[in-house]
């Protein structure tokens, strides 16, 4: 199972939203069971990363993350969201 970080200014309200939509759009193709998301604060990011696979982010992440960050602000945009979700598989399928 992997393990992804979902991180937003304060960890609730925008990562909240990124979430509901991710995750619905990950069992439409098929990964339903296969990951965890776990919501953080943008500040906490770095010193957990060492935890997760990845980071799906909808700020700047600062500098020391220790595993790949995907910027998620296409999914509060609505623009330019199948680049971030065949990024988002393709961390799925390592």
């Amino acid at each position: 199972m992997k393990r992804i970080m979902l991180a937003c200014g304060t960890g609730i309200a925008t990562s909240t939203a990124v979430n509901v939509k991710l995750t619905r759009i990950l069992h439409e193709r098929g990964y339903e069971g296969k990951f965890k998301i776990t919501q953080f604060k943008i500040g906490e990011v770095v010193a957990n990363s060492s935890n997760y696979d990845f980071c799906v982010a909808t700020t700047q992440v600062p500098p020391g993350a220790q595993c790949p960050v995907i910027m998620g602000i296409p999914f509060l945009t609505g623009i330019g969201m199948e680049p971030v979700i065949d990024k988002i598989i393709a961390e799925l399928e390592k």
